[in-house]
């Protein structure tokens, strides 16, 4: 008799296996994600898979042209640009943020502007009741929005209602309240969320109707439940911003019909979100004079160049640790830059206490930004002002040489266009012929210390 083979263990967190299973992931170190796999069948009868002829599959050459998706303009043209022009049929888009920052708020819009375009358009909460979502629409303005409510969280009778109704769009509100009566376990676990994404996401591709589903996100700034969901989707949509700004911003991190990292900007307001076509005025609209430490960076996000201000602080401390405090930027490329200084530069920073801050709540990913950095913290060390009409852009190698960056032109074209006209950038950059623009290049972070701030 055959021996039967072990179960197996898997992580949902991070596909991660174990031979047993464990409360803790050692590969990821997420809780309560480890589940238990049925073993394959090898008994007497069984056969493996090429032993069975299949269908043959339809192969196509590379050379192949295929149309591009249709797609339908909301006319909610932040929103039309995230997704990469417009709603694609039968996709399936995940939309995470925090709670409270806006989601339900974006989507109800979304959904009122897809809904007077053509789109025969369904809301479906499993938060609210459908009278809480109509006294939302009554503050927006949207009461009059040809949108079809409902309220339910039984995922057998929302499949049910859409095959009924057959939507053009189907917008879940949300994905961690949804359960499905298959699985053996509470709304919101790990297997109801990857079973309710799976169903409604097969359920788009089969029947051609666009859905859209929320996600809460967890401390860690992660969509809840397994990163398989990420995957079975489309598009992914983070909405970001913080309660204290009135700045929303929504981006792309990942879309099979357009560019990732895209993004959208909003305010929010009493009427709900208003558009920001020209997200780099509104982040500078507070800049009134030059002050010590604070540098207009010039940064691409997805297709558009964005300016925003860096601020820089530093302070002695008492204390034998000293601070380092950073929002909006990445924590370990500021350390990164403050051992280039010292180490290229001879500009210490010990025993000061060193704060980063990124205005209007934009996060920044890009390493172009680690000239704009280091020039806030020597101007904030040094307390000398760069002019205010200097943009500075432009990337720090280990060695303390600056490197090019991308789309050098069109950042300098945007920074013109709101009103500078001299920047620093590195060396061999292309900047082409940007009139009223003085361009200063320098070849490496020592130029920039000792020309500029005269430090060192």
């Amino acid at each position: 008799m055959a021996k039967p083979k072990p179960a197996a263990f898997t992580c949902t967190a991070c596909g991660a296996s174990h031979s047993k299973w464990s409360g803790r992931c050692e590969a990821c170190g997420a809780w309560n994600t480890i589940t238990e796999e049925a073993p394959l069948s090898a008994g007497p009868g069984a056969k493996s898979i090429g032993a069975v002829k299949g269908d043959v599959i339809a192969l196509a050459s590379l050379s192949a042209r295929e149309t591009p998706p249709e797609r339908t303009a909301s006319g909610f043209e932040e929103f039309d640009r995230v997704l990469g022009g417009g709603l694609v049929p039968a996709s399936a888009v995940l939309v995470g943020g925090d709670p409270g920052i806006g989601k339900s708020t974006l989507l109800l819009q979304a959904a009122a502007r897809f809904g007077a375009a053509g789109l025969k358009t369904i809301y479906i909460s499993g938060e609210e009741a459908t009278a809480q979502i109509r006294m939302r629409a009554a503050r927006l303005g949207l009461s009059e929005a040809p949108v079809m409510l409902g309220a339910e969280t039984n995922l057998r009778n929302i499949l049910t209602t859409l095959e009924a109704e057959k939507p053009d769009l189907a917008i879940i509100d949300s994905v961690q309240t949804i359960w499905a009566d298959t699985v053996e376990s509470a709304p919101g676990s790990v297997a109801q969320v990857r079973a309710s994404a799976h169903e409604l996401t097969a359920y788009a591709k089969r029947r051609g109707t666009a859905v859209i589903l929320v996600g809460h996100v967890t401390k860690e700034g992660q969509i809840a439940g397994p990163r398989v969901v990420e995957h079975m989707v489309d598009t992914v949509l983070y909405f970001e911003g913080e309660r204290g700004h009135q700045f929303r911003i929504l981006r792309a991190v990942k879309n099979r019909f357009g560019p990732a990292d895209e993004i959208g900007v909003f305010e929010m307001t009493g009427g709900g979100l208003a558009e920001v076509p020209n997200p780099s005025a509104l982040f500078l609209s507070e800049r009134e004079s030059a002050s010590a430490g604070a540098i207009v960076f010039a940064g691409i996000e997805g297709t558009r160049p964005v300016l925003c201000e860096i601020q820089a602080l530093v302070s002695p401390t008492p204390m034998s640790q000293p601070r380092r405090s950073v929002v909006g930027w990445d924590g370990s490329r500021l350390a990164m830059i403050l051992a280039v200084l010292e180490a290229r530069c001879g500009i210490p920073f010990a025993g000061l206490d060193v704060y980063l801050n990124v205005a209007g709540g934009l996060r920044i990913g890009e390493p172009a930004a680690d000239l704009a950095v280091a020039s806030a913290l020597l101007s904030a060390r040094e307390d000398t002002p760069l002019p205010q009409d200097t943009v500075v852009f432009g990337e720090i190698s280990l060695s303390g040489a600056l490197r090019p960056v991308a789309q050098t032109e069109s950042r300098l074209k945007e920074a013109r266009k709101l009103g500078f006209s001299s920047a620093l950038l590195p060396e061999g950059s292309k900047t082409g012929s940007e009139p009223g623009m003085t361009v200063q290049q320098m070849p490496d972070l020592a130029a920039l210390v000792g020309g500029t701030f005269g430090a060192g």
